[in-house]
């Protein structure tokens, strides 16, 4: 299926206009109507550009088992505003083939260049001083199935960098942050933190799923990233024989630490500065991207300066353009008053 075919994006619908096109179904669920009188499509739809929530009132019974979640449809119908969001009223749907689309009309992706991020990573892999953490970062990402996973995937499901490159794009970021911070802090072993900050969500690479939606595979569910990455290091570690055990102990913590509290699933608090750092920088990448992602991609209502709530962190966002821009107003009526 060509671009044009697919229809608009996502990111193009604008409400009291009517819609065809085709997405992925990223949820699905038949729901019962609360004042009774039948079921009704509950879905999540998406593109590459974000996703809308969509819902279905009429003919539910003939469509709802024809398709399910990670499923293409074409839909037709209108979009309004629900919750000061968007959201689709399907009038109908129908599933179509992989052969009908266009996969990449349908994964978000990084726009930063890969392979610019990609020399970016091997030239600090080459600039280490520490022997032994050097040859142990070059036979982990010198392995052609790591080196390829690592370039596709997210970072994560939703939170942050939820894209196809956004893990090399979320390591590349927080490689450049530990390059100044281990400037600046004069104690720290630039080394030891780089080799926290490639390694700390290598599992990521087989924790999620990203062929069509992003997702968990059944071992990432299991296991985690921490410990996927765990088993990773020491498959590596078994060919280098006279990599120092205390230096493999302190690349695990800085593994297994790197969420920095317990309630965020970290198995041990940070125990030395290096990894104290990688946490802390590692929390700040990711909320500032999750925070810059929610303010370009959620559309303001008129002279609207806050955005909706943000769960992962539980708070709304103020849109200092528009609140600047209302008090500056308010600023030049004030000065024109008698």
């Amino acid at each position: 299926m060509s671009e044009a075919a697919k229809g608009p994006y996502v990111a193009d619908l604008t409400p009291d206009t009517s819609v065809t096109s085709a997405f992925l179904v990223i949820h699905k669920e038949v729901k019962q109507r609360k004042e009774g009188g039948g079921a009704y499509l509950d879905l999540v739809l998406g593109d590459r550009s974000g996703q809308i929530k969509a819902v279905m009132w009429d003919n539910v019974e003939a469509v709802a088992d024809s398709f399910e979640t990670d499923d293409f449809l074409k839909v037709r119908g209108s979009v309004s505003t629900y919750r000061d969001k968007p959201q689709l009223k399907l009038d109908r749907i129908r599933r179509l083939e992989e052969r009908e689309v266009d996969l990449a009309d349908y994964l978000p992706t990084t726009t930063a260049d890969v392979e610019a991020m990609w020399r970016e990573l091997e030239g600090r892999i080459a600039s280490l001083a520490n022997p032994h953490l050097k040859a142990l970062l070059e036979a982990i990402f010198g392995d052609p199935e790591i080196a390829a996973q690592f370039r596709k995937a997210p970072a994560a499901k939703v939170l942050h960098h939820a894209y196809l490159g956004g893990l090399l794009e979320h390591v590349t970021s927080l490689s450049r942050l530990a390059e100044m911070a281990a400037a600046h802090y004069s104690f720290i072993d630039r080394d030891l933190l780089l080799t926290g900050v490639l390694l700390h969500d290598l599992g990521k690479i087989g924790e999620l799923r990203y062929e069509r939606s992003f997702s968990y595979s059944t071992p990432g569910q299991l296991l985690g990233h921490m410990v996927m990455v765990l088993r990773t290091l020491h498959q590596k570690l078994a060919g280098l024989p006279h990599f120092p055990p205390p230096l493999a102990v302190m690349v695990e913590h800085l593994i297994i630490s790197h969420h920095g509290k317990y309630e965020f699933g970290s198995p041990k608090l940070p125990m030395f500065p290096e990894a104290l750092l990688l946490h802390q920088l590692d929390d700040m990448d990711s909320k500032m991207q999750a925070m810059i992602t929610q303010l370009r991609e959620e559309a303001p209502g008129a002279n609207r300066e806050w955005t909706s709530y943000n769960r992962s962190l539980e708070r709304p966002l103020l849109r200092r353009e528009q609140y600047w821009s209302g008090a500056e107003g308010a600023a030049a009526g004030q000065a024109g008053q008698p």
